[in-house]
């Protein structure tokens, strides 16, 4: 066994692992950076960019069944996903290995294995030649997550899948069964929808969207029913099993459907036990979530950032965190890690875009609240494509003489592409009077939310 020391260690090499690396190895800490599968952890490889990729590939096709539908159009379009796959698989292969030659030309020791702690101060990653001992003065835990499973509810790799597994089918299926009515199912069905299937999606909670605000969520289930989705909403699945015909899901109440496949997309769990993070006294949650300060600390010189801690599960979330530790073990700052205005999407045809709080989220903390909100119906862009359902809706908060922006969210075609602006918005806190400070582009999509911000008040 090899014996090795750094200022830096850092286990998990996504968004958040391979960002601290980069920091770090910048400011001329000798940082190791350990991997037990590929550079760019979950986002890079499974999650993420090959998911944009394949609704990347495949966006024109929504778009022109609205203008067949206007007969503006007319004829089939034929997709490929086998060839959608090899052009994802050669981009992703690419930026992998940028990202490992980056990581190296920048003095980071990539390391290829799986670790697990030894002790407050020690690390063992074992290799395909052999395993070493990392000793380190400081630690970064970014291992990231991996799809949840429960009991009865078991993806087996034949016809109930993870979100792992159906990102390898190379052909559609005629059904697919979604438990799961978040991000990845949602997304997920929008791809399979585009090549015929029949989507049926189903979440225990009582609308998709579940963190979503309920007019954002009410608004896409509308949507997706007109194309034809079956969705369930409110319902808890008892059990889901490959039988001998495919997927059967059975409801807790006993009634069963069936489906050629099924996705098991009902969230995420910590990739921690492997890790013995107990071994460097570290806590963790009932389910394993690694438990920090507000200092993203989690033992003493340990930190934990991204998936892992179990606070945002968002790429962007992961690489601010990692940003703020480095800064912190380099002296940059000692204030706790502060709580900024987090944005988030769910793409696809109808999409949802949302930065900072929802109205109920406020109410709950006692804070007096109004909206406003815009149809994109009024927006010319949006008509012009012939995507005009959803809508533009702006929370504000009770201020010292006027009302300011604490939250914006939206769901329609193309609507992810507000949030840049958006978070700027709320991140400065915006009243009534700033709302012209800046000019907005005509025709554009942002013209939406400039009316949703002017529109009147109304109680939430």
């Amino acid at each position: 066994m090899t014996h090795e020391q750094y200022d830096l260690v850092i286990i998990g090499a996504g968004p958040g692992g391979s960002r601290a690396a980069l920091d770090a190895a910048a400011a001329g800490m000798r940082t190791a950076l350990v991997e037990k599968a590929d550079a760019g952890g979950t986002c890079l490889n499974w999650g993420c960019i090959p998911t944009k990729f394949l609704l990347g590939g495949t966006a024109a096709v929504p778009l022109l069944q609205i203008q067949k539908k206007y007969k503006a159009a007319g004829g089939d379009v034929h997709l490929s996903l086998a060839a959608l796959h090899q052009r994802k698989d050669r981009f992703i292969k690419g930026t992998r290995q940028n990202l490992v030659k980056q990581l190296t030309q920048a003095g980071v020791n990539f390391i290829t294995g799986a670790a697990s702690f030894a002790g407050p101060r020690t690390v063992v990653v074992e290799k395909e030649d052999g395993s070493s001992l990392l000793e380190f003065e400081n630690l970064i835990l970014a291992a990231g997550s991996e799809p949840a499973s429960f009991p009865g509810l078991i993806p087996d790799g034949n016809c109930v899948l993870h979100s792992s597994h159906i990102l390898q089918l190379e052909t559609p299926p005629q059904s697919l069964i979604i438990v799961g009515g978040g991000a990845i199912g949602l997304e997920m069905g929008d791809l399979f929808a585009r090549f015929g299937t029949q989507i049926t999606i189903v979440e225990a909670l009582p609308h998709l969207v579940p963190a979503e605000d309920g007019d954002i969520a009410d608004a896409l289930t509308k949507a997706l029913k007109r194309e034809g989705w079956t969705v369930h909403t409110g319902r808890r699945v008892r059990s889901l099993v490959t039988d001998e015909e495919g997927a059967l899901l059975t409801f807790e109440d006993g009634t069963a459907i069936r489906a050629d496949k099924a996705l098991m997309a009902a969230g995420r769990s910590p990739a921690t036990a492997a890790l013995h993070p107990e071994k460097a006294g570290i806590m963790t949650d009932g389910r394993g979530w690694i438990s920090t300060d507000n200092f993203l600390q989690a033992a003493e010189n340990i930190y934990a950032v991204g998936d892992v801690n179990g606070r945002t599960l968002l790429a962007h979330a992961a690489e601010h965190q990692a940003r703020y530790v480095v800064s912190r073990l380099r002296g940059l700052t000692a204030a706790e890690y502060p709580a900024p205005v987090m944005p988030s999407c769910v793409y696809g045809h109808m999409e949802v875009m949302r930065t900072g709080a929802t109205a109920k989220e406020l109410t709950a903390q006692g804070i007096s609240v109004s909206v406003s909100r815009a149809p994109l119906a009024s927006n010319a862009i949006a008509q012009s494509c012939g995507a005009t359902q959803g809508f533009v809706k702006a929370v504000w908060a009770a201020g010292n003489g006027t009302p300011e922006l604490r939250g914006i969210a939206a769901t329609g075609h193309g609507v992810s592409h507000l949030v840049g602006l958006a978070t700027v918005m709320v991140q400065q806190r915006w009243r009534r009077e700033n709302i012209h400070d800046i000019i907005y582009a005509h025709p554009t999509l942002d013209e939406a939310l400039e009316a949703a911000l002017s529109a009147p008040l109304e109680n939430a």
